[in-house]
């Protein structure tokens, strides 16, 4: 059944299937005092993500380089946005030694946006990468880029470094692209999308839902990204960060979430991750084939 519940000015209560633990234990204490050391950014969290207390209890973490302040201002995204700060160029190994020392097997970088750089930052990122596989060849890992503002010397410089699996999001339907993603358009990330899987390499999407989208269109969004050849597709419960965010317009069943797993599989990605509390980076050391 299509339907997209209607926008009020009160927050919705949340669900049931949407309670998390709070972060506790040792091994999350111990990302947390790496990261803190380190002076490092994660999109753990910058962005609020509901699953930080699973993942850095199981001692991973998804590093956001480039600083914590974007030069963009989605309307989802719990990111500052700013003028950023000059561009650390010691980052790329502290984020490399840190990787090391949390003996993670597989790690997720990704950025801010950084349009206010020539290059997008995409020096930084190949720094980056070359970093973490000198320091700690052994890492598999998975990088979420921006799409550089649809520079592709900028894009190229990711894709000659060759991560493991690139991803790019796409966030939301076609249809709602404009004020989810208000400096972002849809068909330039299907473009960055087909440009890394030209290149040969494993690619991967996200996508949001409970921001007033039909059913409907989650699927020809699937249809999108598989007619680029997306390897991997997450689909989660977007949640308002604060209430100057986007207000939720529905909390989307589980049923429906397993119902959209199906279909994603059913179309031919290789991997699908949906779930209310299911983000980009959730389970990424299961999506390297």
């Amino acid at each position: 059944m299509e339907s997209a519940a209607l926008i009020t000015s009160e927050r919705p209560r949340k669900p049931s299937w949407l309670r998390v633990k709070l972060p506790t234990g040792e091994e999350y204490a111990k990302v947390r005092n790496i990261v803190s050391q380190h002076k490092l950014h994660t999109i753990c969290e910058s962005g609020n993500c509901p699953n930080m207390g699973e993942c850095w209890g199981a001692g991973t973490a998804t590093f956001m380089i480039l600083g914590n302040i974007c030069t963009r201002s989605c309307g989802f995204c719990s990111v500052a946005t700013g003028r950023p700060k000059a561009v650390d160029w010691d980052e790329p190994m502290r984020v490399a030694n840190s990787v090391k020392l949390m003996s993670v097997k597989h790690c997720v970088i990704t950025s801010v946006d950084r349009d206010d750089l020539k290059d997008g930052g995409s020096i930084i990122w190949a720094e980056t990468i070359k970093a973490i596989r000198t320091v700690s060849p052994e890492t598999k890992f998975e990088t979420l880029i921006p799409d550089f503002a649809g520079k592709w010397e900028n894009l190229q410089r990711i894709i000659d470094v060759k991560p493991d699996i690139i991803s790019h999001n796409i966030e939301t339907v076609r249809r709602l692209t404009a004020k989810v993603r208000i400096q972002a358009k849809y068909d330039r990330s299907l473009e960055v999308l087909k440009r890394i899987k030209e290149a040969g390499l494993k690619t991967k999407c996200g996508i949001m839902v409970g921001l007033g989208e039909l059913e409907h269109e989650v699927l020809e969004a699937m249809d999108d990204l598989r007619n680029v050849g997306v390897d991997v597709l997450t689909v989660g419960q977007y949640l308002q960060p604060t209430p100057k965010h986007l207000p939720v317009a529905e909390f989307i069943h589980p049923d429906l979430f397993a119902k959209y797993k199906e279909a994603g599989l059913s179309k031919g990605f290789r991997y699908v991750e949906s779930g209310p509390l299911v983000r980009s980076s959730y389970h990424a050391e299961k999506h390297v084939f």
